[in-house]
């Protein structure tokens, strides 16, 4: 789902606050980018974690809409489909993603608390095994936008450490993906010289 599509998602959503609650069973949290940004919640996940955490959940996914974090995962996806060996790399980026967001709702100070609310949506989240109705667009605290939960054990390990320089973050993901868009332009370029290589050929042999 591109920019454009995400928005129409986000603006069809009931309701003309930021936070929409949705009855249904499954634990799942995510936003949705567009103008304005959408943080959906089911009843479900609320159900399994008690209000303090209800703020660790809604502080990672205002993270997700305010650092714009799907331009992120957009530019890293581009570079993957124009070469599959940069795939890794994509993977990488929404892991640090998810990491940037549990950070940002950890500047209150409990990193405990977040790293609970990591834990037990995930928990919440396996045990309903629902069949997922997210958008493509969406991201949320359990790594949305890639297959399975995300390495949630390593996320709630970073969260029980100290935290790490305030910077350290944005500066990782911004080097990988200018790194992602450097390296899928030189394939792009190589593709275009290829591509005019062989129309010169065949058109010396017509």
């Amino acid at each position: 789902m591109g920019c454009s599509a995400a928005a129409a998602e986000a603006a069809c959503m009931p309701g003309r606050d930021q936070l929409v609650v949705v009855e249904d069973p499954a634990a799942e949290a995510y936003a949705v980018p567009g103008r304005p940004g959408r943080i959906v919640v089911s009843t479900g996940m609320l159900d399994a974690l008690d209000p303090t955490e209800h703020e660790a959940l809604l502080a990672h996914e205002c993270a997700h809409l305010r650092h714009h974090h799907y331009l992120f995962v957009v530019f890293a996806q581009l570079a993957s489909a124009a070469d599959p060996l940069l795939r890794p790399l994509a993977a990488t980026v929404t892991v640090t993603i998810e990491r940037w967001a549990d950070e940002s709702a950890a500047t209150t100070g409990d990193r405990r608390r977040v790293a609970r609310t990591v834990g037990k949506a995930a928990l919440a989240a396996r045990h309903t095994r629902a069949r997922s109705r997210i958008p493509r667009a969406a991201l949320g605290i359990l790594g949305l936008g890639q297959a399975g939960p995300g390495p949630v054990p390593r996320r709630v390990a970073a969260l029980m450490a100290p935290p790490p320089h305030s910077r350290v973050l944005p500066l990782a993901l911004t080097a990988g993906l200018l790194l992602a868009t450097g390296l899928c332009a030189a394939e792009a370029a190589h593709d275009l010289e290829a591509l005019l290589e062989m129309a010169k050929h065949a058109a010396s042999r017509g």
